[in-house]
């Protein structure tokens, strides 16, 4: 046996250590689901700029078409096309607010990945755990396409496709297809598939849950299977064209970039598409026949295709807009899916809320008014009607309030406070704000930025596993 398939079945047996509550067997789902040669086929690979510090360390792991930026430690690990973008780490004298404490960090943060398994999943932000403010921390866990870890150190997990934790620490959990948490803390937790779950401590309780039949038809996850539906076919159907991208380290911008924008070099762009002034295009964009208004940004695994932002729109990890215009500041979270059709456009007002893995897949034209936010699973008008609210009517709630699969509990202003909070916060990260001298943010910083490969063993024992290599300055 190769030891990279000791590495896994190792990592199998850890992670369903911590998950004996709640009995969950991870290995029918991630043993051989990639075969060992697609492994050697990709490089993995790290970004240099001076503005980001730099300490990689890979010990006996597996770094397949993975990314890395910041500082990262990757131990006894199975990383498969995955990103690990440090951006955003705290460094060494910063301070960590928590309630009513303020917690100094001696150290600069780093991201630790160990004993864990990530396929073509997005690690992001920093961590939000008070009690390890210095170490973001991924181990003894696996998760599957596309999925999210956002600000979230997690121990003992498995994360199904396209499924999202935010800003939560997760503790011998298991996180179903499709669903989304932002909850603060959760322990020997089993999150439905298609959950979609939003506390903001004592103020604010928001939850809603797509029908079975209607998720599965949009993802499907079975034991010893991959992952089908229409979320799988939709970027398979994009999969060659990020193929030719990644054969190549060099190569020339497709289109002009303004100043103070940024178009990552392995994002793909098709088509008569425009970006403008301080727009963030990132790795693994897939961008075609669109126009990117001023201050915008695409995510990782974000597609934006036949359609117009018309500025400060924020298209978050893994969501998905076609045949679309969007009004400003338009906000689309974590994995949405937004399909119109040249029959049946989608257009959005100024200043709606989209919320995280939201699906609205038209069968006739659709307009949702400004300061609207939205969620769940849309057709049309009469879906529409519930599966949204306006911002101003949500802001008045105070008690409990239900609209279809949707209940709410809580104070509605502070769940839309909190919404703006972090679309004004994400749009100055992310250089939205930049004025040609100050304020810079992601799109500014990653403007030059180099790119260094890391090739696995090609054969033998070893083969598809890469080196102890450490990398710092």
């Amino acid at each position: 046996m190769h030891e990279l398939e000791k590495l896994i079945d190792r990592i199998v047996d850890r992670v369903n250590i911590n998950l004996r509550k709640p009995a969950f067997d991870v290995g029918p789902y991630i043993r051989r689901l990639i075969e060992l040669e697609q492994f050697v086929r990709f490089y993995g690979f790290y970004g240099l700029t001076q503005h980001h510090p730099i300490h990689f360390l890979f010990i006996n792991s597996s770094i397949a078409g993975s990314y890395f930026l910041g500082k990262c430690i990757v131990d006894n690990s199975v990383l498969y096309k995955t990103d690990v973008r440090g951006d955003e780490l705290k460094a060494k004298g910063d301070c960590f607010e928590c309630q009513s404490l303020t917690i100094p960090l001696h150290d600069d943060e780093v991201i630790h990945i160990k004993d864990s398994y990530l396929i073509k999943t997005l690690v992001h932000n920093h961590s939000h755990d008070p009690e390890s403010p210095e170490k973001f921390f991924i181990q003894n866990s696996a998760s599957m396409h596309y999925a999210n870890i956002h600000g979230s150190p997690i121990e003992g997990c498995f994360l199904g496709p396209f499924a999202t934790v935010d800003l939560t620490r997760l503790h011998d959990c298991v996180i179903g297809a499709h669903a989304y948490v932002m909850a603060g803390e959760l322990a020997h937790c089993y999150i439905k598939p298609g959950q979609i779950w939003i506390q903001g401590g004592d103020y604010f309780n928001f939850m809603y849950r797509f029908p079975e039949e209607v998720l599965d038809k949009y993802i499907h996850l079975q034991p010893g299977c991959h992952p089908t539906g229409i979320f799988m076919d939709f970027v398979g159907e994009h999969k060659a064209d990020f193929e030719s991208v990644f054969k190549v380290v060099q190569s020339s911008r497709p289109i002009p970039v303004p100043e103070g924008a940024s178009l990552s070099r392995y994002a793909v762009v098709k088509g008569n598409t425009e970006i403008s002034e301080n727009v963030l295009v990132s790795q693994r964009a897939y961008i075609e026949n669109s126009w990117i208004g001023r201050s915008s940004n695409a995510q990782e695994n974000c597609y934006i295709i036949n359609s117009r932002l018309e500025g400060q729109n924020i298209t978050a990890h893994g969501g998905k807009v076609i045949h679309a215009r969007l009004g400003e500041k338009v906000f689309v979270g974590f994995n949405s899916f937004l399909r119109g059709t040249p029959e049946c456009e989608l257009r959005i007002g100024s200043g709606s809320i989209v919320m995280p893995h939201t699906i609205i897949d038209l069968e006739e034209p659709l307009e949702i008014p400004e300061g609207r936010i939205v969620w769940g699973y849309i057709r049309g008008a009469e879906d529409l009607e519930e599966n949204s609210l306006p911002l101003e009517r949500l802001a008045a709630i105070n008690d409990r309030f239900e609209l279809g699969r949707m209940s709410f509990d809580g104070n509605g202003l502070q769940l839309v406070e909190a919404f703006r909070h972090r679309i004004d916060h994400i749009l100055e990260a992310n250089g939205a704000n930049f004025d040609g001298t100050a304020k810079h943010g992601h799109a500014q910083r990653a403007r030059n930025i180099s790119f260094n490969t890391i090739q696995p063993y090609p054969e033998g024992n070893f083969k598809g596993l890469c080196p102890r290599i450490e990398i710092s300055q």
